[in-house]
């Protein structure tokens, strides 16, 4: 009859390269402040975080560079694509969070948007920036984990991937 605990999860954007480009250390749910035309284009998911990035503007965190595409049926009432959004979230949440962007290195980067039990949510990291070097790194150890599942689930169907003289079956 009413609505549900927020259990469901419609995500709306993702950001794939951050968690290329940065280490994630901690991970934050915060709400954001919208306009009526925000959500009906979020609903259409015509939303990118590609240059998105929060920061700390008079003791509130702020949501720079996100862009929410103009609401097609919208009017004058229509909003501006790339305005600063705040973000929501409890006070010592934010403290915690600025301590640690203030030591320098550690920025604040959102992964993913997303509707919660109806309400618009951003998924916030704590991120440390990646070098060019630790890049390859992450890429060869997932490969490395891909091809290690692989071959284990090879060898629980009993499909060894090798022909009996211990060739390679090309699989």
């Amino acid at each position: 009859m009413g609505t549900s605990g927020g259990s469901e999860r419609t995500v709306v954007a993702s950001n794939r390269k951050a968690r290329h480009d940065y280490t994630i250390l901690k991970t934050y749910e915060a709400g954001i402040v919208l306009a009526g035309t925000e959500v009906k284009s979020l609903r259409e998911k015509r939303v990118s975080l590609v240059d998105a990035f929060a920061q700390e503007r008079d003791g509130e965190i702020m949501l720079y560079g996100l862009h929410i595409a103009e609401y097609g049926y919208g009017t004058w009432t229509n909003h501006a694509p790339r305005r600063t959004r705040k973000l929501l979230l409890r006070r010592v949440e934010i403290e915690r969070i600025l301590a640690q962007t203030r030591e320098g290195g550690i920025t604040l980067v959102p992964l993913s948007m997303y509707f919660s039990g109806g309400w618009a949510k951003v998924e916030l990291a704590l991120a440390k920036g990646r070098k060019a070097y630790d890049k390859r790194q992450a890429l060869a150890a997932r490969d490395a984990d891909r091809e290690i599942a692989r071959e284990l689930g090879r060898r629980l169907k009993g499909r060894t991937g090798r022909y009996a003289d211990g060739r390679a079956t090309g699989r």
